[in-house]
């Protein structure tokens, strides 16, 4: 647990993410998600003296977090890029396909939740922002107040799971075309309001934001990109470990596992043996969820599942 002035970040799935590494004293390892630095000082708890171990960050605040750690500790490094590009960053350092193990935590962390400044909340105004690295990209503002109708409902849908994708972006089309949007709360209202059926213990606006948030920073499309390139660094034995917070997440990551480790499909018909079917991957156990007790200390971590692969 990392613990920031006004913030509380608990790291989800800790004991079961360091097993699944299987930690090798002497290894090299990645968390490609650094975040406040729970999984990574959990990691090197784990290290001898040469052990190593590189944070990937876009945020600036953790790579601030990351640049604290690296001075007290120095196995550490804390690089800020997505871990999309870890291939390229290892190769630059000589340690492509040296890696012991990766780590992915995917999704938006509490702090950046929980600070209204970041814009990722409905729940606590903020100015409508939502990236993880406020120094690139478009913001959500931006972006909301300039996209077509048609890709508003599109990225709902697509990416939030929002039933009524394309009613919400015609309420926000015809709000826009009055004023802008600036404030998450702003925003936050008219969602609301344009949702005809509210889930239980669900705010009406949850989807939306999320589909907006993975859409500004390209989260899926990092993911892809990143187990691509996890697979490449890692070493033969080495393991790849993977928490998701929701549906689209895991079934990218669980996609990724299963092809890489069964190989290409192929026709039935084709005379192929086993052996010719070219595989990366074996599969670690089933996927795990946390316990009643992880959630009840952590609710946000209900929605978590990891999975664990290991490169052949």
């Amino acid at each position: 647990m990392i613990t920031q002035p006004g913030y509380q970040h608990v790291s989800v799935l800790l004991d079961e993410a360091l097993n699944g590494l299987a930690v090798n004293p002497d290894g090299l390892y990645i968390d490609g998600t650094f975040g406040r630095g729970g999984h990574s000082r959990a990691i090197l708890g784990r290290l001898s003296e040469k052990g190593r171990l590189i944070g990937f960050d876009k945020d600036p605040e953790a790579i601030r977090v990351g640049a604290e750690l690296a001075a007290e500790d120095g196995r550490f490094v804390v690089v800020r890029r997505t871990f999309a590009d870890m291939a390229e960053e290892l190769r630059q350092r000589g340690a492509h396909g040296q890696v012991s193990g990766v780590l992915l935590d995917l999704g938006v962390s509490s702090p950046q939740l929980d600070d209204p400044e970041r814009g990722f909340s409905f729940l606590n105004d903020g100015p409508l922002d939502m990236r993880m690295d406020p120094a690139q990209g478009q913001s959500a503002a931006e972006w909301i107040n300039s996209a077509d109708e048609a890709d508003i409902a599109t990225v709902l849908h697509e990416y939030g799971e929002e039933r009524f994708s394309r009613r919400i972006a015609r309420a926000i089309v015809n709000r826009r075309a009055e004023q802008p949007f600036l404030r998450t709360a702003d925003l936050a209202e008219v969602v609301k309001v344009a949702n005809p059926a509210w889930e239980k213990h669900k705010h009406p606006a949850t989807r939306a934001f999320q589909g907006i948030r993975i859409f500004i920073n390209r989260e899926l499309d990092d993911l892809a990109d990143g187990l691509k390139a996890a697979l490449d660094v890692l070493a033969p034995g080495g393991r790849l470990v993977v928490i998701s917070f929701h549906s689209l997440e895991d079934r990218l990551v669980k996609q990724f596992m299963r092809r890489e480790a069964k190989g290409a499909p192929m026709p039935r018909d084709l005379p192929i043996r086993d052996i010719d079917i070219q595989v990366s991957l074996n599969l670690v156990g089933k996927a795990i969820k946390p316990s009643d007790a992880e959630v009840s200390v952590n609710p946000r971590a209900r929605s978590a599942m990891l999975r664990i692969a290991e490169k052949r």
